[in-house]
Order: C-alpha cells, then sequence, then structure tokens
C-alpha cells in the first residue's frame, strides 16, 4: 500500500524557519519524481519545488526560490522541505506528491499525494 504522511507542519512567525518531513511507504522515492506542493486559503494548489528520480534535478517556483530548499533522504525514503525566511503569504496547507515517473512534468497529474499538514505564518 502506498502511503506518503507529512509531517513538521505548525505556526511560526514571520521570518522562522520550518522542516516539514513526507514519510513514504509502498514505494522508492528514489524511482520518481517527488513534489511539494500548497494550498493556500482561498487559493489553488500551487506547485512549490520538485526533485526527479534518479539524479535528483531539483526545481522551484520563483515565489520559494532562494527560501526553501527540497531533499530527501533514500535511506530513509522521505522527502524534506526546508523553509526559510517565512513570509505571511506561506500559510497554507502543504503536500508531497508523487509523479507517475522519475523525471517531473508538470503537464502529469500526480499518482499520489500526502494528507496534508498545515503551516501558519502568524505574529
Amino acid at each position: 500500500e502506498v502511503q506518503l504522511m507529512e509531517s513538521g507542519g505548525g505556526d511560526v512567525q514571520p521570518g522562522g524557519s520550518l522542516l516539514l518531513s513526507c514519510a513514504v511507504s509502498g514505494f522508492t522515492i528514489n524511482n520518481y519524481a517527488m513534489s511539494w506542493v500548497r494550498r493556500a486559503p482561498g487559493k489553488g494548489l500551487e506547485w512549490l519545488s520538485n526533485i526527479n528520480g534518479g539524479e535528483g534535478t531539483i526545481n522551484y517556483a520563483d515565489s520559494v526560490k532562494g527560501r526553501f530548499t527540497i531533499s530527501r533522504d533514500n535511506a530513509k525514503n522521505t522527502l524534506y522541505l526546508h523553509m526559510n525566511s517565512l513570509k505571511f503569504e506561506d500559510t497554507a496547507v502543504y503536500y508531497c506528491a508523487r509523479s507517475r515517473r522519475a523525471d517531473y512534468n508538470p503537464k502529469e497529474e500526480y499518482e499520489y499525494w500526502g494528507q496534508g499538514t498545515q503551516v501558519t505564518v502568524s505574529s
């Protein structure tokens, strides 16, 4: 059974940091493109970052480039999102998601999603 389980969300002040984790079971994350996606209140889904399978090519959305870092631990089969310099507008539910292939394709729907973890940036 495939499971993606996010954790690490919470309340944080502007300028603060959080580390989100996505623990995966049922497949090997190194074989697939993995992404972080968020949904802010009243808005649609926003792709943030992906790490491809294999060599691990990484891409970021402009909104988080330089502040967020995606990584994975193949031994733990876990995906991470290090979030620094958090802003009010980063408030959202954050999801990890798996693509169907090793290379990320923004035109393809994700095959599996986690349940999400809430991040709230407030003073």
